[in-house]
């Protein structure tokens, strides 16, 4: 069984609710509907009633037993974000009804208060504008204060610690991060790789140098977010600073790391030192590894809030759900 097959069952044992606000985009319907279909969620549409039900008459796409969340509907409006600055009193209602002309920010109080359990957008907003959102709306976990990502690449021609699979973090949200976003992370990504695959994380901070084999401003980043970990998350395994063949490779990491090391040729996560490299190693993955790579998973946030490519097909949407229903259960 593969990953996604993995991925697909465990789905399966335990749907979750998923508010899917971009009901105006024909691939995101298709999804929904297939996730339905297929057990993988129960899907909530979020957005005016009869707009919902034009797109979908448009496309073609049954959606009769769906649920819609009917943000025209001015009492059941009023209602939730009532109580939603009742758990956020930063906010006033006046500011939020004129947030809530965006469905993404109606399902994301939506999901603050529990009535779902994923927000799933992203076809038609940046990545940008979700990870605000998120951040607002839903808000960090205690202890993380960086907003990332991570993905999942399965090789097929290469084993690695955790057979085809490699996790790696971060690809898309954070540009340029400081040693205290990198250690971050890194303890973010750990727990995902917890949540969703049952891993005991093993994870390692990317350079160019091998523990002190070059030195500079580069590396005294990437070795004061291992600092900045450890101190945060003594019981996790981050460690570094490793060029990428000492993270994975054993023989490799025998002859470059001359002390003990519970991560170096074993990584089964690795920690981009900023998201030139991070875009750069996904696309050198794909196109000469031939890997298939899952994401991004956005990370960092109290509840699951997933971001998708604008150009996925909605196979890889489905296979983004389902990611993300496993993952929120976790947080059950």
């Amino acid at each position: 069984m593969n990953l996604m097959d993995k991925i697909y069952k465990k789905a399966k044992e335990k749907p979750l609710r998923v508010a899917f606000p971009e009901t105006e985009e024909e691939k995101i319907l298709l999804a929904a509907a297939e996730c339905e279909q297929k057990g993988y969620c129960i899907p909530v549409l979020v957005g005016k009633k009869e707009e919902v039900l034009e797109h979908a008459a448009g496309f073609g796409i049954n959606i009769s037993d769906m649920e819609i969340a009917d943000s025209s509907d001015e009492a059941w409006l009023d209602g939730v974000i009532a109580e939603y600055v009742k758990i956020n009193s930063i906010f006033s209602a006046k500011s939020m009804k004129r947030k809530s002309k965006d469905a993404m920010n109606v399902a994301l109080m939506l999901q603050a208060l529990g009535m779902v359990d994923v927000t799933f957008a992203g076809m038609a907003h940046t990545t940008g504008d979700v990870v605000l959102g998120a951040q607002t709306f839903i808000g960090m976990q205690e202890g993380i204060t960086t907003p990332s990502s991570i993905g999942i690449g399965d090789f097929p021609d290469y084993t690695t610690s955790e057979g085809n699979l490699l996790i790696f973090g971060d690809s898309a949200v954070c540009q340029n991060p400081s040693s205290e976003d990198l250690a971050s992370i890194a303890i973010s990504t750990c727990e995902t790789a917890k949540n969703l695959l049952g891993w005991e994380p093993r994870c390692a901070l990317l350079s160019f140098s091998t523990d002190g084999s070059a030195q500079g401003e580069l590396v005294d980043k990437v070795l004061e977010a291992k600092r900045i970990a450890n101190e945060q998350r003594p019981d996790l395994k981050i460690d570094g600073e490793f060029q990428f063949d000492a993270a994975v490779v054993p023989e490799t990491a025998a002859k470059k790391v001359k002390r003990a090391s519970e991560v170096a040729g074993k990584a089964n996560i690795v920690i981009w030192p900023d998201l030139n490299v991070g875009n750069i190693g996904v696309k050198l993955m794909q196109q000469f590894g031939k890997a298939d790579a899952y994401g991004p998973c956005l990370q960092g946030f109290k509840k699951i809030v997933c971001d998708c490519s604008r150009n996925a097909p909605v196979s890889e949407i489905v296979g983004n759900v389902a990611i993300s229903v496993v993952r929120a259960q976790a947080y059950l």
